[in-house]
């Protein structure tokens, strides 16, 4: 866990509004990736600065346990041209506490990473926080991402 300045970028992809309360988060979010990856959404999104794909969490009505806003897409240019049925969002410059994640990606790996987050005593602005999958997510089975938690 180290906390780092990251400066404000944009992405683009598709959403879904979730709650973590009655575990329906475990079940939108699966279909979200499921309807990213089923669709090709990645091909269809605009000024795309790589295939890094992100996992965006904000809107949050309170904290992690009211409902909040997930994003999946990528890292843009800019967000002068949203295709429809997508969304784009700015990730406003801030403080980031990262958490490196290793392990089954497809088997809760990120999910168990989240709820020791949940779970620890750290001062979140629950703006925006995020998970990058890059080069080292491409083996899910065997995979590594970073998340990344807004902190004041």
């Amino acid at each position: 866990m180290e906390i780092q300045k990251i400066n404000n970028f944009s992405i683009i992809g598709i959403a879904v509004r979730t709650t973590n309360e009655n575990g329906q988060s475990g079940k939108d979010i699966p279909l979200l990736w499921s309807k990213f990856m089923s669709e090709g959404v990645i091909e269809k999104i605009p000024n795309k600065i790589d295939n890094t794909l992100y996992c965006m969490y904000t809107d949050y009505e309170k904290d992690h346990t009211k409902p909040y806003t997930t994003i999946l897409g990528c890292k843009v240019a800019g967000l002068s041209n949203i295709p429809e049925r997508m969304i784009g969002k700015t990730i406003e410059t801030g403080n980031y506490t990262r958490y490196n994640v290793k392990g089954n990606l497809l088997q809760g790996a990120v999910f168990e990473a989240w709820l020791k987050i949940w779970a620890t005593p750290i001062t979140r602005t629950y703006t925006a926080d995020f998970e990058v999958y890059g080069e080292k997510a491409q083996d899910p089975a065997n995979g590594e991402i970073d998340i990344f938690i807004a902190v004041k």
